[in-house]
């Protein structure tokens, strides 16, 4: 299908990387569990403002696109300026390597195998995952990343039991054990739990996102409507899909891997993997065609060939410093960026008075084009880039300011989140 030709009010114009689509939707805390469907069986809160796209003919209809997270209890939140916070300036330089004892390389194939061949080692490591709280119920997946009983998962699929509630973990073999959070971050809406007491625990591998490639078979593992254990196909459709998430007082901003291999609610939070079977990313948003007032509402949360996974270098990093600090932190600098500008670019529209963003000379106005030599669309897509890097990383930062273009570059420093 050719690409759209109605971009939603707000949305940047001229985004080749990224058709749609919006802010995913958050569970809602007020949505009860109906007491006579299965667990994970649950329907869905409609998304609040779905975002039509499609082509538009005449008076053809226009399709509706949404994003959903994919746990078991969906809602929806809409944010107006995303927050971006500098630091002094100096030059650019890569991100450090990865340096964490999580996974198992040893559980890597060496060379590519079959999807049935990947299943049968992954499934002993990927976990079914129930909450319960006076909010309601939810379910999502996860998957052992170290013998010690430490789990990934995402944070909207374990939030409501964060003040009150109870963590349910299943494992392929029909045990279960009572989880507690270890901690969360839901400015990458990762989270990490952890079960004791359970013996011959798997973790698994995990790969190199940065390495992943455009039409590689992927197979995405976890329960779907409660559904334990599911193991669908597909490729990497796309990378570096810049995808946004509302909850929390804050959006969530991942610079997401896109997927055809079926993924729907309570998939959250479970592996994609590549045919070593090595994670690649988590599972943990869909686009879902949007129906019209009073249609079935899982009809609108169902899949339909676009999913979004949080690269694994990303979730690793996260992870690791859960389980060593309790908290995540993410990279910030030090000023505004209003969502509703059109682009190209970001529009700085407020700078903190001796930040760094001041030091370096930005004002309110400037429009932000290019992050180290990533043209940027729209204020989503420069946050996204941001929360892409790690604190302490520089960066280079092209701006205009009336019609003029200047660059400065940037240490990113950190907030917990």
């Amino acid at each position: 299908m050719p690409p759209p030709s109605w971009r939603p009010p707000g949305y940047p114009v001229g985004r080749p990387d990224f058709e749609p689509p919006p802010a995913w939707a958050r569970p809602s805390p007020s949505m009860p569990a109906p007491s006579t469907a299965p667990f994970g069986m649950t329907s869905f809160d409609r998304p609040a403002a779905p975002v039509s796209t499609g082509p538009r003919r005449g008076t053809l209809v226009v399709v509706a696109i949404v994003i959903a997270l994919v746990a078991g209890a969906i809602g929806a939140v809409a944010g107006t300026y995303g927050t971006l916070r500098f630091a002094d300036p100096v030059a650019g330089e890569p991100a450090p390597p990865i340096n964490d004892n999580l996974g198992d390389k040893e559980k890597a194939f060496p060379k590519p195998e079959n999807v049935a061949t990947v299943a049968e080692a992954m499934l002993q490591s990927v976990v079914q995952i129930k909450v319960s709280s006076k909010a309601g119920k939810a379910t999502g997946s996860g998957f052992v990343i170290r013998d010690d009983g430490h789990i990934v998962t995402n944070n909207h699929v374990i939030a409501m039991a964060a003040t009150d509630g109870s963590i349910t973990v299943g494992f392929d073999n029909g045990e279960e054990a009572p989880a507690k959070i270890v901690g969360r971050s839901p400015s990458y809406d990762l989270a990490v739990i952890r079960v004791t007491g359970v013996d011959n625990l798997h973790p698994v591998a995990l790969g190199d996102s940065d390495g992943v490639i455009v039409g590689e078979p992927v197979v995405a593992i976890g329960s779907p409507l409660g559904l334990a254990g599911t193991v669908t196909s597909g490729i990497v459709s796309a990378r570096n899909r810049p995808v946004t998430a509302g909850g929390e007082g804050e959006n969530s901003f991942i610079n997401a891997l896109q997927t055809d291999a079926a993924i729907n609610p309570g998939n959250s939070g479970g592996p994609l993997v590549n045919l070593r079977a090595e994670v690649i990313g988590v599972n943990s948003a869909i686009a879902t065609l949007g129906q019209d007032p009073g249609a079935e509402e899982e009809q609108a949360q169902g899949n339909i060939g676009l999913g979004f996974a949080i690269p694994i270098n990303q979730a690793r990093r996260t992870a690791d410093q859960i389980i060593k600090n309790g908290y995540a932190v993410y990279p910030v600098m030090g000023a505004t960026v209003d969502v509703r500008f059109d682009g190209p670019g970001a529009r700085v529209v407020e700078v903190t008075p001796g930040s760094a963003a001041a030091e370096a000379g930005l004002r309110t106005g400037d429009i932000v084009t290019v992050i180290d030599g990533h043209k940027v669309t729209g204020a989503d897509d420069l946050i996204v880039q941001i929360r892409s890097h790690v604190p302490g990383q520089r960066v280079s930062l092209t701006y205009k300011r009336s019609g003029k273009e200047d660059r400065v570059t940037v240490t990113l420093g950190e907030q917990r989140g």
